[in-house]
């Protein structure tokens, strides 16, 4: 097996971790024999369990020895939880590693350096972009900015409205749009939605398979507003966690959330327009349906542009048929001011 096949694999691994290591990092990993083979596979278990690369020796067992561990990020030098990795590589007698990316916490960093001054021969940023934009993309950004990754989710028809002209929304998108949104779901840390949202559509909040039961992991949901939101409402049912925040400020809400690293906005046009407002959307991902509603129920209220010079600016960083709809992931043309 290849480097970059393996890397690819590794990859494959810290997506399945998504969702069940917060408040690390999803890591995957593969070892190779001395001879090139796969010899076990790994990713991040929940807090407190092994991380990718322990994982992976223990299923590659002796046949580690003399050979090379391929991950997607930069083995830790940290004694937290868990022992160093860097450690457990030298132990186990891995001879190269080949990480994507780096590690950007200083408290956990170097551990590519502490191995080469063992002898080990390391490769770093093999298929850095795709691991930076793919599994690792939220925390990434937490490290970067001190705050969570929001991502603004929204289902609308291709003339940008999200519900018929009396109100009515289900269903816009596909059996398969809708599959794509509980995956998500079930990979976030956090979903926001408004109180708006709760009072017109009654929301669970909850990431389902698609044969209706609950998924293995459930985020946080959390309801923002200073609206008194009903016992009975089905977002504060027992299948997950509720956070109620009584405020109307972005910032504010991801104050409260400045623990989580992954947050999925879910809210009306109202709240998307008030993070929008305030720059704290890090990515859109869009689900488009072949119809035309018309009618006055847009996706998103007031963003705070005046004239078309002033546009909030985005670019496509992925475009994807999902059934017979369209998927389109955007983040921002230019970096927000406080991001």
């Amino acid at each position: 097996m290849t480097v970059e096949a393996a890397m690819r694999l590794a990859v494959e691994e810290s997506q399945r971790a998504k969702g069940a290591t917060y408040p690390n990092p999803p890591v995957g990993a593969v070892v190779l024999d001395r001879d090139g083979r796969l010899a076990g596979t790994g990713r991040t278990e929940p807090v407190g369990g092994a991380h990718a690369e322990v994982v992976a020796l223990r299923q590659a067992g002796p046949r580690a020895a003399g050979g090379t561990v391929v991950v997607t990020l930069e083995p830790c030098n940290h004694h937290g939880r868990t022992p160093p990795c860097a450690d457990a590589l030298m132990e186990a007698g891995i001879a190269a590693v080949v990480y994507a990316v780096s590690d950007p916490n200083p408290i956990a960093a170097d551990g590519a350096k502490h191995l080469a001054a063992a002898g080990v021969d390391v490769t770093g940023g093999v298929l850095a972009e795709a691991v930076a934009a793919g599994p690792l993309r939220e925390w990434l950004h937490r490290q970067r900015t001190g705050r969570p990754h929001v991502t603004w989710k929204f289902a609308a028809s291709i003339d940008g409205r999200s519900a018929a002209a009396d109100g009515t929304s289900r269903w816009i998108t596909g059996e398969e749009a809708r599959a794509d949104v509980h995956r998500r779901r079930a990979a976030a840390d956090a979903i926001v939605a408004g109180t708006g949202t709760v009072f017109a559509d009654d929301p669970a909040l909850t990431a389902r398979r698609p044969d209706g039961t609950l998924a293995e992991h459930q985020p946080l949901r959390v309801v923002v507003g200073r609206r008194e939101v009903s016992s009975d409402a089905r977002v504060l049912n027992d299948d997950s966690r509720t956070m109620l925040i009584r405020t109307r400020d972005p910032a504010e809400v991801l104050q409260a959330l400045a623990d989580r690293t992954d947050v999925l906005l879910e809210g009306g046009p109202t709240l998307a327009g008030a993070f929008l407002r305030a720059g704290l959307v890090d990515r859109i991902l869009a689900y488009l349906a072949p119809a035309l509603l018309g009618g006055p129920i847009v996706a998103v209220d007031d963003v705070g542009v005046p004239t078309i010079g002033r546009a909030l600016r985005w670019r496509y960083d992925e475009v994807q048929t999902i059934g017979s709809d369209l998927l389109a992931s955007l983040v921002p043309a230019d970096p927000p001011a406080n991001g």
